[in-house]
């Protein structure tokens, strides 16, 4: 239930550089909370080994991406990385009329479109508990050269400037600390205000 106790779902927003486990803890959060869901975006970056079209993305080509964008059907999309993501307005809009609660895991160019066009939603940034710690986790990935990794050490710079726009910050150094304290963040606003006594 929203906060305003309407019964629409909370639109959650994790965004964090690409490193600092935000898709880790987005799972491990909608695991700890059944009753929240991941928002499953579309890109169209390749898909990887062990990924579900589906589940994971919805894996398009530029053209049905290019469609999707002339039609308005996302809430809100970037490049990233040379890749491009959507979130589709549809889908997420049916969750939340629903009175379901959604996690939004995106990159501080969509928060900041997502938070234009869903003002009430509420936003979280995950932050590195420093960058050699960011370093060796997207070298311990092995997802990505050592050019690839370069750009995204770059790109953390650019990404950690944005932080301030966020509601709220989780340094993810111990794992389960994290989760803990997005889950604190997450029921302590899925709890309906008072009203007028």
């Amino acid at each position: 239930m929203s906060r305003d106790g309407t019964g629409r779902g909370t639109l959650f927003i994790v965004s964090a550089p690409s490193g600092a486990g935000k898709t880790s803890l987005a799972n491990a959060l909608a695991q700890r909370l059944p009753a929240i869901s991941l928002s499953v975006s579309h890109t169209t970056r390749p898909i990887r080994p062990g990924e579900t079209d589906g589940a994971h993305y919805h894996f398009v080509d530029d053209d049905m991406f290019d469609s999707m964008v002339t039609g308005d059907a996302f809430l809100e999309h970037a490049d990233v990385f040379g890749h491009r993501y959507g979130t589709a307005r549809a889908p997420l809009e049916e969750r939340l009329e629903a009175g379901a609660d959604v996690i939004l895991e995106i990159d501080w160019q969509g928060a900041r479109q997502v938070r234009v066009a869903v003002p009430e939603a509420v936003s979280i940034f995950i932050l590195p508990p420093s960058r050699e710690t960011l370093l060796e986790r997207l070298r311990s990935r092995g997802k990505d050269s050592e050019a690839v990794i370069e750009r995204r050490m770059a790109a953390a710079g650019e990404e950690l400037s944005h932080q301030d726009e966020f509601d709220h910050r989780v340094v993810n150094d111990d794992f389960e600390t994290a989760v803990e304290e997005l889950a604190a963040i997450v029921v302590g606003l899925r709890q309906p205000v008072p009203g007028p006594p």
